[in-house]
């Protein structure tokens, strides 16, 4: 995360000046740092970092998996209330542990290399993914899948190992053309789907163009790594659009520019500490209760991140089907995390010591300095070390570390307890980063799968809630708004609560009244 001052002492007066300072910069940065954009006709949206993949099957970071969705098309997706709905597909439950589906005529048929999209190639993309277990991390959630059959170009029936009610919702992976995956064609860099948008190219900065197949309009992604130099391009018409990853202390000054609207949303990405179980030091019960109790949320809500971001108490929002709405809150609480230091056998002679590893994103850097200084407050010692995307996220899913901050996007089914915290899902088979191996954890989700209906379902989904809550593998931290700031000819992107891309399908330039 990054550093600033203390959440308790961010008032609105050293808000000010350093939004003043920030004004300044723009203010002499602005003439000679900046040129006009060649071609105003590029729609460029600005990203914090390149993707790391535009491989679907290997799309586990949030900027990697919402370009996918932008490139192809799956069979199918969630609507507005986390219910499955058929994309490119319509299914039927023909028994216990046999599903069919159809795919439908229209949209999404067409592969861009011009081929067609028929079972086979639905077969062979989930065939991948289970033939090459120890390199996609969605193996495991697809673990129930027994074989496949395509008995036409158009149904797809897939038999089960074992009944699994919520099935449907697990298939959200774009599918792949058949004859490129028996090429092994690079997909990673040269992705070829069926989606709302074409791959064109990769460029020198690591971004990606791309050409929207209904009108021919060109969009652009580019990354740049520093927030302020992505606002100063978007003031400057460098950049159209920008969603996300921007400090909350230059929204003010973009809102106060002519050409620049902004706007936010409640968001359902969420945000938690992580910890390494297999650490004697953060793999001691006592030390993570007393980290969740140190951590005053609402003073970094209110103070760092401008009251855009509500707290959390599990992964699924208030108003997913699987929330546990009793589940207590880890509250502040600095007294009670002492005492939990001091059980832990810690006294301030003999702190504990954590390496709490971050992006060297600024924002991500500030918060993490803020909470190191609340968790020094209760004797806990904490030392931050910052790293580029990749470099942070490798070390993570290798277990190199002790103490993490990182935000799941898109939780939607239950199969996520399964990919982030069965003992069988520690990478490369899934995301347990933290190397949780509890045999209570395991039989719950194991149970939960093999009920046959929601109502069997939710109650041992609340248990093992119930049961992570105690655990403590994660501190659950808060759930981000989604902020979008745009020049002001730039319409029809719409923010969606899991801060998906999908707006890039639909958004457009508008005439404006001084272009000449």
């Amino acid at each position: 995360m990054k550093t600033g001052p203390r959440p308790s002492n961010t008032g609105a007066g050293r808000n000010q000046g350093a939004l003043s300072c920030l004004c300044l910069l723009f203010a002499l940065l602005a003439p000679a740092g900046c040129s006009a954009p060649p071609d105003g006709e590029t729609i460029r949206f600005g990203l914090p970092l390149p993707p790391t993949t535009l491989d679907p099957r290997q799309a586990s970071d949030a900027i990697s998996y919402r370009i996918c969705r932008l490139l192809y098309r799956s069979l199918v997706d969630f609507d507005e209330t986390y219910r499955v709905v058929p994309a490119l597909a319509d299914w039927r439950r023909l028994g216990p542990r046999h599903y069919r589906f159809a795919l439908r005529q229209g949209e999404g048929r067409r592969f861009h290399d011009g081929t067609r999209l028929v079972a086979g190639d639905v077969k062979a993309t989930y065939d991948s993914i289970r033939e090459r277990r120890g390199r996609s991390p969605l193996a495991g959630t697809l673990s129930a899948i027994e074989r496949i059959e395509a008995p036409d170009a158009d149904r797809i029936d897939f038999f089960l190992s074992r009944e699994e009610p919520f099935f449907p919702g697990l298939l959200t992976v774009g599918i792949l053309p058949r004859a490129l995956l028996a090429d092994d064609h690079p997909f990673h860099e040269r992705p070829v789907g069926s989606g709302p948008l074409r791959f064109v190219a990769r460029t020198e900065e690591g971004g990606v163009s791309l050409l929207r197949v209904a009108d021919g309009q060109r969009i652009e992604l580019v990354p740049v790594r520093e927030p302020v130099v992505r606002a100063l391009k978007l003031a400057r018409r460098e950049l159209d659009l920008l969603q996300g990853n921007m400090p909350y202390s230059l929204r003010p000054w973009l809102q106060r520019q002519q050409d620049l609207h902004s706007e936010s949303a409640p968001g359902n990405v969420f945000t938690y500490l992580g910890f390494n179980l297999e650490d004697p030091v953060a793999g001691a019960a006592r030390i993570r209760q007393a980290i969740a109790h140190a951590i005053d949320r609402d003073a970094i809500v209110r103070h760092l991140m401008h009251g855009e971001a509500r707290k959390a108490s599990t992964a699924m929002p208030a108003d997913h089907w699987l929330a546990h709405p009793l589940l207590p809150e880890y509250r502040y609480d600095p007294e009670r995390a002492r005492r939990l230091v001091r059980e832990a056998g810690y006294s301030a002679a003999r702190p504990p010591k954590l390496v709490y590893k971050t992006s060297s994103d600024p924002f991500r850097i500030r918060l993490a300095t803020a909470i190191q200084h609340q968790l020094a407050q209760v004797g806990i010692e904490v030392r931050i070390l910052p790293h580029d995307w990749g470099s942070f996220y490798g070390d993570i899913t290798a277990g190199r570390f002790q103490l993490y901050s990182l935000s799941w996007v898109g939780l939607k089914m239950p199969d996520f307890y399964r990919y982030a915290f069965h003992s069988d899902s520690m990478p490369p088979a899934g995301a347990n980063r933290g190397r949780l191996n509890d045999p209570r954890v395991d039989a719950l989700i194991e149970q939960a799968e093999r009920s046959q209906r929601a109502a069997e379902q939710l109650p041992l989904y609340r248990r093992l809630q119930e049961r992570l809550h105690e655990r403590l593998p994660y501190v659950p931290l808060w759930y981000e708004s989604h902020i979008l700031v745009r020049r002001s000819e730039i319409a029809g992107y719409r923010l969606d609560r899991d801060g998906s891309y999908d707006g890039l399908a639909s958004v457009r330039r508008e005439p404006r009244a001084d272009r000449r």
